[in-house]
């Protein structure tokens, strides 16, 4: 396995998607997370014109992914979720019904959005998940832990992969607001120990943060291919955006 090949190893882990694309009558409930790159705003948008949902609902305070969707989107300021809506009814003429606008991390991301939810009355016996392709995996695993019962279709922002140029990798069409390529590894690189349901990890054996995650032998290979080859780090949390 060459650096090319573990970063698209993870792609394929993090960036979960369990339908082809969303089609009409997917889910109660569409959300999209602040967390993705821009052009995730365009596929929640072919999401609503596509009638996937019932209901759509945009969820993002601050936190470390802020202040590059505004770099992307010319903002000085705003919550994620409302620089999002607006970019979505300046572009495409469509809204979101619901905007979560005090998250600042993956866990209250989960646990705010569900009591929206509960609290305007929306049914959401069935979600369809939104989040970019490095923490699309992890999201999954928030809602399978506080909300059990509920039916979850994961669907990443995007798949970005990546090829080898000589010494160094470069991306495959890369989308737009697309993260540096290193930023982007590093944030994938960051995933896999907390996915890990070990003493170090998010899960049940650990912080108790998400439900438990099966990571494959493979995943495991490429991270630590990744990890030891010095080329790149693991994202650490951000002390700023835990509570």
């Amino acid at each position: 396995m060459d650096l090319a090949a573990a970063v698209n190893t993870l792609v394929r882990f993090c960036a979960r998607r369990d339908v082809p694309e969303p089609v009409s009558g997917t889910a109660d409930v569409a959300i999209l997370f602040g967390g993705t790159i821009l052009a995730g705003a365009d596929v929640f948008a072919a999401a609503m014109r596509a009638g996937a949902a019932g209901h759509y609902m945009i969820v993002g305070g601050r936190g470390h992914t802020t202040e590059a969707l505004r770099r992307a989107l010319g903002a000085s300021s705003g919550t994620e979720a409302a620089l999002l809506d607006h970019y979505l009814r300046q572009r495409y003429g469509v809204a979101a019904d619901l905007l979560e606008q005090e998250s600042t991390n993956c866990g209250n991301n989960v646990t705010n959005a569900l009591s929206l939810l509960r609290a305007s009355g929306v049914r959401h016996d069935r979600l369809l998940l939104m989040q970019d392709a490095t923490m699309q995996q992890r999201m999954d695993a928030g809602f399978r832990l506080h909300a059990p019962a509920t039916h979850l279709i994961n669907y990443a922002t995007h798949r970005t992969t990546v090829t080898a140029a000589g010494d160094s990798l470069s991306y495959v069409d890369p989308p737009a607001g697309m993260w540096p390529l290193e930023h982007y590894v590093t944030l994938l690189m960051g995933e896999i120990p907390r996915l890990t349901d070990d003493p170090a990890g998010y899960g049940p054996a650990g912080r108790g943060f998400i439900a438990h995650v099966d990571v494959p032998a493979d995943v495991r290979r490429a991270y630590c291919l990744l990890r030891d080859s010095g080329t790149f780090t693991t994202r650490s949390a951000d002390p700023r955006w835990a509570s």
